[in-house]
């Protein structure tokens, strides 16, 4: 439909955008976006081929459909003081007035207006409705429209709530009109002025524009139209009807149009870049987190043969006092006096037993034994402390990494320190101490025997 009203330049450029926002898809889709992200960029898309879409939003009292139905000039949405609007209803143009459910909170109405023959409008529920689906579905909605035409009540003007909803319409890119309703409650001109200078200073400081403002009537207009034409200037509706009607004209309908899902697009190519280079940052910390866990294990290495060094010199320490009580023993018995006394072999044995010998084995043994236990424990303990550090790590930056955007990335990670952790683990269920101690005791009793045979 929107083709209808291009020219030759304008369909390059939508050619132009429609590739780029394609990219964009795929982008989207290796950045792990979501499918609500990827639904709210398709449904943008698919609006290019729409009339132009002017959404109407604010607080549920503000006179979201008095308005509408005072630009329309009928009464075509129900209007109250209660949350009447429990749906998006879309406006459009129709040689008669019916209503059509398109999904289950989008309805659209037709009727034979003029206005809805090159605008299409959309009331939507209060943004601080008390039912919390409402404000859902106006978030939700906002994204499609090509222009936000924002309702605040005079009486009211820029509650907390509209000030986060304004944040919401700048962040998705879109222009921005505000009507402030209900002025026809003020008795003089000067409060009005006041009112809309209010709205206008804190617009400029949320959002750093300056927005078209239109202080309105919108029970005045509708009076007006219906047959008492005395109160259309007291109405104030005529600058915001000229604006839609003749400063929205085609062209700045069709610049619009253009930039609602280029919008959207920055919207969430910018939320995706945050969530990347998070996880950029994430990943460096990971890294940084293994190159520690190599670091610890190479010291680890260095302090082990520093201390089994001593404690080998320990073992080797009851060796040579057992080679020195020997040389003693050597030296006093093997002399001429004493030859007769070496013919007695039993009584040489028992006396090269008693004082050479002595208790050497059981030195040993004890500190062998003492040598394996320190091997061993000293592993498993190793072995713990990285499994330790990588649960630690995993459960540190859970935070980093929320709801569906991140589940993907969030997989492919944890399988990462799953695997390093798998491995230390493994060695940690299969460390077996005992077969463990006995192949170092097997080894360490053949270093000894050769030490003694060098010795």
């Amino acid at each position: 439909m929107l083709k209808n009203v291009l020219n030759i330049k304008q369909e390059d450029l939508l050619k132009e955008e429609r590739r780029w926002l394609a990219d964009l898809q795929v982008i989207l889709a290796k950045l792990g976006a979501t499918e609500e992200d990827h639904a709210t960029l398709k449904r943008s898309i698919q609006q290019l081929d729409e009339l132009f879409l002017l959404v109407v939003v604010g607080e549920f009292n503000a006179g979201k459909s008095a308005f509408i139905n005072a630009l329309l000039g009928q009464t075509v949405l129900k209007e109250g003081v209660t949350p009447t609007t429990a749906q998006v209803n879309l406006l459009k143009f129709g040689e008669n007035t019916a209503r059509e459910a398109l999904e289950p909170h989008l309805h659209a109405l037709t009727a034979p207006i003029d206005i809805l023959r090159y605008i299409n409008i959309v009331d939507t529920p209060g943004t601080n409705a008390i039912i919390q689906e409402h404000q859902t579905i106006t978030e939700e909605f906002l994204p499609r429209s090509d222009m936000a035409l924002f309702i605040t009540s005079a009486d009211r003007p820029f509650t907390e709530s509209e000030r986060k909803f304004l944040v919401q319409i700048k962040d998705w890119g879109k222009k921005v009109v505000i009507v402030i309703n209900k002025i026809d409650i003020f008795e003089g001109e000067d409060d009005v002025e006041q009112v809309a200078a209010f709205v206008q200073e804190n617009t400029r400081q949320l959002l750093g524009i300056e927005a078209h403002i239109f202080p309105v009537s919108a029970r005045l207009a509708q009076k007006a139209k219906r047959g008492e034409p005395a109160l259309w200037p007291k109405s104030r509706f005529e600058p915001l009807e000229s604006y839609i009607k003749e400063t929205l004209d085609e062209t700045e309908r069709v610049r619009l149009k253009f930039l609602n899902p280029l919008g959207v697009g920055n919207r969430l190519l910018t939320q995706y870049l945050d969530i990347t280079e998070n996880r950029l940052r994430l990943l460096a910390d990971d890294f940084a987190m293994l190159d520690d866990l190599e670091k610890q294990l190479a010291l680890y290495q260095e302090d082990m043969q520093r201390d089994f060094k001593f404690r080998l010199a320990d073992i080797e320490n009851v060796l040579h006092e057992m080679e020195n009580r020997g040389s003693d023993f050597f030296d006093e018995t093997m002399r001429l006096a004493r030859v007769i006394d070496l013919l007695n072999k039993d009584r040489v044995q028992r006396q090269f037993e008693q004082e050479v010998i002595a208790d050497t084995p059981q030195q040993l043994e004890q500190r062998v034994n003492e040598l394996i236990d320190w091997l061993v424990n000293a592993d498993l303990n190793q072995w713990q402390a990285v499994m330790s550090h990588l649960e630690a790590r995993k459960k540190e930056h859970e935070d980093r990494i929320i709801g569906d955007v991140g589940s993907a990335f969030r997989y492919d990670r944890e399988h990462l320190l799953d695997s390093v952790g798998q491995s230390a683990q493994r060695v940690v269920d299969t460390y077996d101490a005992a077969a463990e101690a006995a192949a170092i005791a097997e080894n360490a009793q053949r270093a000894v025997a050769e030490s003694a045979l060098v010795e």
